[in-house]
């Protein structure tokens, strides 16, 4: 009996059943409750390893894990064991596509910190992971009437075998009139071993889950209180409800606040008490430990650990001088509206203690600064206080260690725009650390045809823990048999979508027709609308004959829009008006498809990714920090339609500008553009006219709402906080349309087309979240 089979076994004595007759969701919860009593000795001995030389805690308020299973036996090297085990027993594990998601992210910067924590694991690095543990992750989107819907995506509600709750460590989290507890919850995190059956090294995403210090006041039941007898449950359990609560009142502001810092103090609290324990002082806490905070969410961490440290004796330079050395900050946005401030009567009303030491920071701060006769606009520029508010970037500039931007161009517009005051004074503390994505979930496991051709080619899976090896294999593009047999690996995976779309869509597409897909957040700057318009434009051409000979192409979409964010919504809408509208059309509806898939998730960009043709990869330049849906479309054997934005310059470096579609102004161009008028722009253009105006003129409907109108006169006429066409969308969308009929020609035309695809996967390598922790662990956190 071999291990898959054992551990099938012993699941199937859990549940006192065959694995056959049991429910979906209880085979589940048994089988990883066996897989994880399989792995804890390996487990805890990680764990101990990671204690006692210098580790890694990287704070992170999303961890967009997706489904569990198939990854944890994928990097156990069980799940084609175990899927012949389960066969064997009467199902299969597809069974557990039935398995909810652990959506606890909104996008790239929850993926990107599972895939880190992923790498971590891989390359045996003492790295773990801290967040919350919401009861709710980002929500369950419908589309009704073409709108977007949202319910709770109450991911537990079967269990979670997945994670082991830590009662014994709880913490205590105080706020000025509230205290509750920080219940951890530890999630294996499978490192994916370099040599085919050696244990791998299993790291630990350490999730707290916020509850109440007394769960029930019998006294209030008893007094037929019955709203106040649970109040504090009530309360305390808000905290970790739901991932982003709307904040657009003060109520929503504060919980985000205490969202922030209940996770913050929980795992600082927690490290403070394990690094005592092993090391008996505190003295060596900045030899031993590494913060890493992914974004400004985690940056009150840096207050509160001066906090505790003064607890514990130490003064307040020296505690800062520690925190110096400890924390690190990476920067995900050049967007002002996306760095964080905190009114500063929040932070004192809600944690005074630590709003104390904010001041104390920020007068350090001034002080060093006067000291050295810095002019005073670079003083304002980069105080911590201003105008009342807390600006949390600022923070964790002056006091972290480094400072880091997520794609070279990234990193070049952080010294340039928003922190070019601190590159300034501190220019030692910029590294540039360009996003990566792990390959064990985004081919092994999501493409599993595609990595046994690789293999075969190289005569091994090592490119599964080295990436780079990939290149060997662009001397195959011409190759016919080869590019034959990637073509219908192409094929089984475009069939595949097209089956699930048919059955969670109850929509038909044609797998043989050209997928241009476009997945990710729903936001203005990554330009979902200039997609929907240039569909219009392709649209319009066919109808009056100026584009002819259009092979059948499927555009589908998937993103989610913020619950409060009304555009990205009106936008959503738009896009499934389209999609009716070409559906209608007997001239065009055999030609062109629009789909907006719903409830885009981890799980879901699995089969999207790995069916895609053409990469829609398409923000304004200069506002996409990076992108990693990009990486792993190009990993997958797609080509990027892009704008030089993020690491679309770095894909088409790597792969070969010949071999993308890049479009579009740069941000050299954008800058010298001077007084840009969207409105000369349409007049002087019918084709542009005819497309914008299909939001005024009724050829799509918005039921009356005017949320149209809305998009319509925010591109001509701006608001009162932006622009006219502050993304540059009708600037963008003559150059946009044609590389993307260019794009489709060659797909249905030139066979060079499947080379492209075959030369974008072999030069992946570079991508890897492999090489990304690497360069962390030797130039950031030195472990």
């Amino acid at each position: 009996m071999n291990q898959a089979e054992t551990i099938l076994r012993n699941a199937e004595a859990a549940l006192g059943m065959p694995a056959a007759k049991a429910e979906v969701h209880a085979l589940h919860n048994a089988l990883g409750d066996a897989v994880c009593k399989e792995i804890a000795p390996r487990w805890n001995a990680c764990r101990a390893e990671h204690f006692a030389g210098r580790r890694v805690m990287y704070l992170s308020m999303e961890f967009l894990m997706g489904r569990a299973v198939y990854n944890n036996l994928y990097c156990l090297g069980l799940l084609g064991d175990m899927e012949q085990a389960m066969r064997n027993a009467g199902t299969t594990l597809s069974v557990f596509e039935e398995i909810e998601d652990a959506a606890l992210g909104n996008g790239g910067l929850g993926r990107l910190a599972a895939c880190f924590l992923d790498s971590a694991a891989t390359l045996a690095l003492p790295v773990d992971g801290y967040g919350i543990r919401y009861k709710y992750g980002l929500f369950k989107q419908g589309i009704e009437n073409g709108r977007q819907t949202e319910t709770g995506d109450d991911w537990q509600a079967f269990g979670d075998p997945w994670s082991v709750r830590c009662e014994a460590e709880s913490v205590l989290v105080r706020f000025k009139g509230q205290t509750v507890r920080a219940v951890p919850y530890d999630m294996p995190i499978i490192g994916y071993p370099k040599t085919p059956g050696a244990e791998p090294h299993i790291g630990t995403l350490r999730l707290w889950q916020s509850e109440p210090v007394q769960a029930f006041d019998f006294a209030a039941f008893n007094a037929q209180d019955y709203t106040a007898a649970s109040a504090e449950t009530v309360a305390a359990e808000d905290i970790s409800r739901c991932l982003y609560p709307n904040d657009d009142t003060r109520a929503g502001k504060a919980l985000r606040l205490k969202q922030q810092y209940f996770f913050c103090a929980a795992s600082l609290a927690d490290a403070l008490a394990k690094h005592k324990a092993q090391f008996g002082t505190l003295d060596t806490l900045p030899e031993h430990l590494a913060v890493q905070l992914n974004d400004t969410h985690p940056v009150i961490s840096i207050p509160e650990l001066i906090r505790l440290l003064r607890a514990e004796g130490y003064s307040f330079t020296q505690a800062l001088g520690m925190a110096k050395k400890i924390f690190s900050y990476t920067n995900h946005t050049i967007m002002q509206e996306a760095l964080e401030k905190w009114d500063c009567s929040l932070i004192e009303e809600l944690l005074p203690e630590v709003y104390a030491i904010i001041l104390q920071i920020s007068e350090q701060l001034l002080e060093e600064l006067y000291a050295k006769d810095t002019p005073a606009e670079q003083i304002a520029a980069v105080r911590i206080i201003k105008n009342g508010q807390v600006h949390m970037a600022d923070l964790a500039m002056y006091a972290g260690t480094y400072v880091n931007g997520v794609a070279a161009i990234h990193t070049e517009l952080l010294k340039t725009t928003v922190l070019k005051e601190w590159y300034a004074l501190a220019p030692e503390k910029f590294q540039n650390k360009t996003n990566g994505i792990t390959q064990r979930r985004w081919l092994g496991v999501c493409n599993p045809e595609l990595t046994a051709l690789f293999a075969e080619l190289l005569g091994s899976a090592a490119f599964l823990t080295d990436l780079p090896q990939l290149s060997a294999l662009a001397k195959y593009a011409d190759d016919a048999d080869v590019m034959a047999r990637f073509k219908a690996v192409k094929q089984e995976k475009k069939q595949q979508l097209a089956d699930y779309i048919r059955q969670a869509e109850g929509i038909e597409i044609d797998p043989s027709s050209c997928f241009d897909i476009q997945i990710k957040r729903l936001h203005e700057y990554k330009r979902q609308l200039l997609n929907a318009f240039s569909i219009l434009w392709i649209y319009f051409g066919i109808k009056d004959g100026s584009i002819k000979d259009f092979k059948p192409t499927t555009f589908i979409f998937g993103a989610k829009s913020a619950p409060g964010y009304r555009r990205a919504k009106a936008i959503i809408k738009y896009i499934n008006e389209i999609a009716k509208l070409i559906a209608a059309d007997p001239d065009v509806k055999d030609l062109m498809r629009v789909v907006f898939v719903q409830n885009y998730n981890v799980s879901y960009a699995e089969k999207l990714v790995a069916a895609c043709d053409i990469s829609e990869q398409i923000s304004t330049a200069g506002t996409e920090a990076s992108g990693t849906g990009n990486m792993k479309m190009m990993l997958n054997g797609a080509v990027t339609l892009g704008t030089l934005d993020g690491a679309n310059i770095e894909i088409a470096e790597e792969a070969g500008a010949e071999n993308e579609y890049i479009f579009g102004a740069t941000v050299e161009e954008l800058e010298k553009l001077g007084n840009y008028c969207s409105r000369a722009v349409m007049a002087k253009d019918p084709r542009i006219a005819r497309v914008v105006k299909t939001l005024i003129d009724g050829t799509v409907s918005d039921d009356g709402t005017g949320e149209f109108r809305e998009l319509y006169f925010a591109l001509l006429d701006g608001a009162s906080w932006h622009q006219p066409d502050h993304y540059y969308l009708l600037l963008d969308l003559p150059s946009y349309a044609e590389t993307k009929l260019r794009a489709l020609s060659d797909y249905a035309n030139d066979p060079a087309f499947v080379q492209k695809q075959w030369r974008n996967a072999c030069a992946a390598g570079k991508f890897s979240s492999d090489r990304t922790i690497a360069q962390y662990a030797a130039e950031c956190w030195h472990i």
